[in-house]
């Protein structure tokens, strides 16, 4: 079965950010799963990925614009040292989700000065051309289930409440600890 529109695709990659670091891999360990064309994987990969089929190995090279787009200066910004009443110890690497005028957005703490905090709305891997390395184990027709909820479920279901719908936020990003998504936490 070649990977298309929802299949459910299991693969192991492994991931170097532009100046050829390692940045991730699952060779080694459980490999990841995706539903196709639902939005849970970068876009470049995901185009490269159509077609495959199980045992089908690729190199891809994502621009930053088909995976986690250009840095945006504008999304840098200092927040005084008060909004974050509540929290001890401030420091470089916190992550915190920031209320915007577009919603809600994850930002991370990137320095702390005297009575300002200066905190990043960017993706870690923004701007950045991503190298990527897979290999296809497994292409399936997806479950009804799963069409509905728009993500792979675990074997056994998926192990939460649904009456949200929100589950993994629609973004691939399990913080919740339930193990949708695989368990994997990150697409």
């Amino acid at each position: 079965m070649k990977i298309d529109a929802n299949t459910v695709v299991t693969l192991h990659y492994r991931l170097k950010d532009s100046q050829g670091q390692l940045v991730e891999e699952s060779f080694g360990a459980e490999p990841m799963q995706y539903l196709h064309g639902a939005n849970n994987l970068i876009p470049g990969l995901e185009s490269e990925l159509a077609g495959k089929q199980a045992g089908d190995a690729l190199s891809a090279t994502v621009a930053p614009e088909a995976a986690y787009g250009e840095y945006v200066e504008a999304l840098k910004q200092e927040v005084p040292l008060a909004a974050f009443q509540g929290v001890d110890d401030i420091a470089p690497g916190m992550r915190f989700m920031a209320e915007t005028d577009q919603g809600p957005r994850p930002v991370v703490v990137t320095e702390v000065k005297d009575d300002v905090v200066v905190v990043d709305g960017n993706h870690p891997m923004a701007g950045q051309t991503l190298h990527f390395d897979v290999e296809v184990v497994e292409v399936r027709e997806a479950t009804a289930e799963e069409l509905a909820h728009g993500h792979v479920h675990a074997a056994g279901g998926c192990g939460h409440d649904h009456d949200d719908h929100e589950c993994c936020g629609g973004s691939g990003d399990c913080a919740k600890g339930d193990d949708c998504c695989g368990g994997k936490g990150h697409h």
